[in-house]
Protein backbone atom coordinates (compact mmCIF):
# COMPACT_ATOMS: atom_id res chain seq x y z
CA UNK A 1 0.00 0.00 0.00
CA UNK A 2 3.01 2.59 0.70
CA UNK A 3 4.26 2.28 -2.59
CA UNK A 4 0.66 2.45 -4.38
CA UNK A 5 0.85 5.68 -2.78
CA UNK A 6 3.62 6.73 -3.27
CA UNK A 7 3.10 5.86 -6.95
CA UNK A 8 -0.08 7.69 -7.06
CA UNK A 9 1.70 10.99 -5.60
CA UNK A 10 4.68 11.38 -8.65
CA UNK A 11 2.90 13.21 -11.06
CA UNK A 12 5.49 11.91 -13.07
CA UNK A 13 4.84 8.28 -12.85
CA UNK A 14 0.87 9.19 -14.14
CA UNK A 15 2.44 11.27 -17.21
CA UNK A 16 4.21 8.39 -18.25
CA UNK A 17 1.86 5.38 -17.29
CA UNK A 18 -0.55 4.70 -20.38
CA UNK A 19 0.67 7.74 -22.70
CA UNK A 20 -0.37 7.61 -26.33
CA UNK A 21 2.50 8.74 -28.32
CA UNK A 22 1.44 12.05 -30.56
CA UNK A 23 -2.65 12.04 -30.36
CA UNK A 24 -5.59 10.32 -30.41
CA UNK A 25 -6.34 11.37 -33.65
CA UNK A 26 -3.57 10.19 -35.58
CA UNK A 27 -3.61 6.88 -34.23
CA UNK A 28 -7.14 6.69 -35.48
CA UNK A 29 -6.18 7.28 -39.20
CA UNK A 30 -3.28 4.40 -38.70
CA UNK A 31 -6.11 2.07 -37.23
CA UNK A 32 -7.91 2.96 -40.61
CA UNK A 33 -4.93 2.42 -42.85
CA UNK A 34 -4.52 -0.73 -41.03
CA UNK A 35 -7.32 -1.82 -41.97
CA UNK A 36 -7.96 -0.72 -45.30
CA UNK A 37 -4.52 -2.15 -46.08
CA UNK A 38 -5.67 -5.86 -44.72
CA UNK A 39 -8.70 -5.92 -47.00
CA UNK A 40 -6.21 -5.18 -49.67
CA UNK A 41 -3.53 -7.83 -48.38
CA UNK A 42 -6.92 -9.99 -48.27
CA UNK A 43 -7.75 -9.55 -52.02
CA UNK A 44 -4.06 -9.90 -52.97
CA UNK A 45 -3.88 -13.89 -51.47
CA UNK A 46 -7.36 -14.50 -53.22
CA UNK A 47 -6.14 -13.63 -56.52
CA UNK A 48 -2.88 -15.74 -55.71
CA UNK A 49 -4.64 -18.60 -54.79
CA UNK A 50 -6.65 -18.37 -58.26
CA UNK A 51 -4.00 -17.17 -60.37
CA UNK A 52 -1.15 -19.20 -58.53
CA UNK A 53 1.27 -19.24 -61.98
CA UNK A 54 0.97 -15.58 -62.19
CA UNK A 55 2.39 -14.71 -58.82
CA UNK A 56 5.27 -17.28 -59.30
CA UNK A 57 6.55 -15.97 -62.59
CA UNK A 58 5.51 -11.74 -61.73
CA UNK A 59 7.96 -10.93 -59.08
CA UNK A 60 11.35 -12.12 -61.88
CA UNK A 61 9.19 -9.06 -64.06
CA UNK A 62 9.96 -6.43 -61.49
CA UNK A 63 12.84 -4.69 -61.03
CA UNK A 64 13.89 -5.56 -57.22
CA UNK A 65 16.69 -2.92 -57.43
CA UNK A 66 13.70 0.05 -57.36
CA UNK A 67 12.12 -2.43 -54.56
CA UNK A 68 15.36 -2.22 -52.54
CA UNK A 69 15.87 1.26 -52.93
CA UNK A 70 12.23 2.04 -51.90
CA UNK A 71 12.84 0.02 -48.89
CA UNK A 72 16.07 1.30 -47.56
CA UNK A 73 15.02 4.84 -48.21
CA UNK A 74 11.63 4.22 -45.82
CA UNK A 75 14.02 2.83 -43.28
CA UNK A 76 16.47 5.80 -43.27
CA UNK A 77 13.47 8.19 -43.26
CA UNK A 78 12.07 6.38 -40.68
CA UNK A 79 15.10 6.27 -38.44
CA UNK A 80 15.87 10.16 -39.00
CA UNK A 81 12.08 11.00 -37.96
CA UNK A 82 12.43 8.78 -35.00
CA UNK A 83 15.82 10.28 -34.10
CA UNK A 84 14.13 13.77 -34.37
CA UNK A 85 11.42 12.75 -31.60
CA UNK A 86 14.37 11.31 -28.95
CA UNK A 87 16.33 14.80 -30.14
CA UNK A 88 13.91 17.15 -28.83
CA UNK A 89 13.11 14.98 -26.00
CA UNK A 90 16.01 15.77 -24.65
CA UNK A 91 16.07 19.07 -25.28
CA UNK A 92 18.08 19.38 -28.72
CA UNK A 93 16.06 21.88 -31.01
CA UNK A 94 18.40 22.19 -33.78
CA UNK A 95 19.69 18.29 -34.08
CA UNK A 96 15.65 17.57 -33.98
CA UNK A 97 15.41 19.90 -36.59
CA UNK A 98 18.15 18.62 -38.78
CA UNK A 99 17.43 15.22 -38.24
CA UNK A 100 13.62 15.94 -39.51
CA UNK A 101 14.76 17.91 -42.49
CA UNK A 102 17.13 14.63 -43.56
CA UNK A 103 14.06 12.37 -42.58
CA UNK A 104 12.34 14.26 -45.59
CA UNK A 105 15.04 14.42 -48.07
CA UNK A 106 15.43 10.63 -47.75
CA UNK A 107 11.29 10.32 -47.85
CA UNK A 108 11.14 12.96 -51.06
CA UNK A 109 13.31 9.77 -52.28
CA UNK A 110 10.34 7.38 -52.49
CA UNK A 111 8.31 9.25 -55.03
CA UNK A 112 11.45 9.93 -56.90
CA UNK A 113 12.60 5.98 -56.99
CA UNK A 114 8.52 5.04 -58.05
CA UNK A 115 8.81 7.19 -60.77
CA UNK A 116 11.59 6.27 -62.02
CA UNK A 117 10.47 2.40 -61.27
CA UNK A 118 7.03 2.96 -63.27
CA UNK A 119 9.13 4.47 -66.10
CA UNK A 120 11.02 1.12 -66.36
CA UNK A 121 7.85 -0.76 -66.00
CA UNK A 122 6.32 0.97 -68.97
CA UNK A 123 9.56 0.35 -71.11
CA UNK A 124 9.41 -3.06 -70.61
CA UNK A 125 6.05 -3.94 -71.32
CA UNK A 126 4.96 -4.35 -67.33
CA UNK A 127 1.76 -1.73 -67.53
CA UNK A 128 -2.08 -2.39 -65.97
CA UNK A 129 -3.03 -5.14 -68.29
CA UNK A 130 -0.23 -7.24 -67.88
CA UNK A 131 -2.32 -9.48 -65.78
CA UNK A 132 -3.44 -9.76 -62.23
CA UNK A 133 -0.08 -10.10 -60.73
CA UNK A 134 0.72 -6.53 -62.24
CA UNK A 135 -2.53 -5.11 -61.64
CA UNK A 136 -2.45 -6.10 -57.53
CA UNK A 137 0.96 -4.95 -58.12
CA UNK A 138 0.25 -1.27 -58.89
CA UNK A 139 -3.24 -1.36 -57.00
CA UNK A 140 -1.24 -1.75 -53.68
CA UNK A 141 2.17 -0.14 -53.97
CA UNK A 142 0.21 3.09 -55.49
CA UNK A 143 -2.08 3.49 -52.70
CA UNK A 144 1.04 2.73 -50.59
CA UNK A 145 2.36 6.02 -52.67
CA UNK A 146 -0.37 7.53 -52.01
CA UNK A 147 -0.62 7.58 -48.15
CA UNK A 148 3.48 7.83 -47.70
CA UNK A 149 2.62 11.17 -50.11
CA UNK A 150 0.40 12.35 -47.42
CA UNK A 151 3.17 11.50 -44.68
CA UNK A 152 5.63 13.92 -46.57
CA UNK A 153 3.04 16.65 -46.84
CA UNK A 154 2.93 16.15 -43.22
CA UNK A 155 6.49 16.48 -42.92
CA UNK A 156 6.03 19.68 -44.15
CA UNK A 157 3.58 21.09 -42.50
CA UNK A 158 5.57 19.84 -39.36
CA UNK A 159 8.73 21.19 -40.39
CA UNK A 160 7.21 24.32 -40.76
CA UNK A 161 5.87 24.08 -37.52
CA UNK A 162 9.23 23.14 -36.03
CA UNK A 163 11.34 26.18 -37.62
CA UNK A 164 8.75 28.84 -35.94
CA UNK A 165 9.77 26.75 -32.77
CA UNK A 166 6.26 25.22 -32.25
CA UNK A 167 8.01 22.26 -30.87
CA UNK A 168 9.98 21.90 -27.19
CA UNK A 169 11.13 19.50 -24.62
CA UNK A 170 7.55 19.98 -22.83
CA UNK A 171 5.56 20.23 -26.24
CA UNK A 172 6.13 17.44 -29.43
CA UNK A 173 3.35 16.13 -29.74
CA UNK A 174 3.02 17.17 -33.59
CA UNK A 175 6.34 15.67 -34.30
CA UNK A 176 5.38 12.40 -32.07
CA UNK A 177 2.15 11.80 -34.45
CA UNK A 178 4.14 12.24 -37.44
CA UNK A 179 6.44 9.95 -36.61
CA UNK A 180 3.95 7.34 -35.59
CA UNK A 181 2.41 8.08 -39.03
CA UNK A 182 5.42 7.80 -40.99
CA UNK A 183 6.46 4.18 -39.06
CA UNK A 184 2.72 3.17 -39.88
CA UNK A 185 3.58 3.53 -43.37
CA UNK A 186 7.14 2.19 -43.71
CA UNK A 187 5.30 -1.23 -41.94
CA UNK A 188 3.38 -1.60 -44.47
CA UNK A 189 6.29 -1.27 -47.03
CA UNK A 190 7.95 -3.81 -45.32
CA UNK A 191 5.08 -6.02 -45.86
CA UNK A 192 4.38 -5.18 -49.40
CA UNK A 193 8.07 -5.56 -50.73
CA UNK A 194 8.30 -9.40 -50.24
CA UNK A 195 5.17 -10.05 -51.13
CA UNK A 196 5.88 -8.46 -54.90
CA UNK A 197 9.33 -8.16 -55.16
CA UNK A 198 10.52 -11.33 -52.96
CA UNK A 199 7.69 -14.24 -52.51
CA UNK A 200 5.48 -13.96 -55.51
Amino acid sequence: MPQAEESSLDPGATETTGRIPGNRGIWVGIACIFVEFAVLFTVYFVARAHFPEAFQTGAERLSRLAGTIITLVMISSSFCVAASVITIRAGKRRLSLYWLIGSLILALGYPLAKYFEIDWNLAHGIDAQAGVFVGAYYYLTLNHLVHASWGILGMLWVLTRHLTGAYSTEDYGGLEALASYWHATDIIWLVIFPFFYVLA
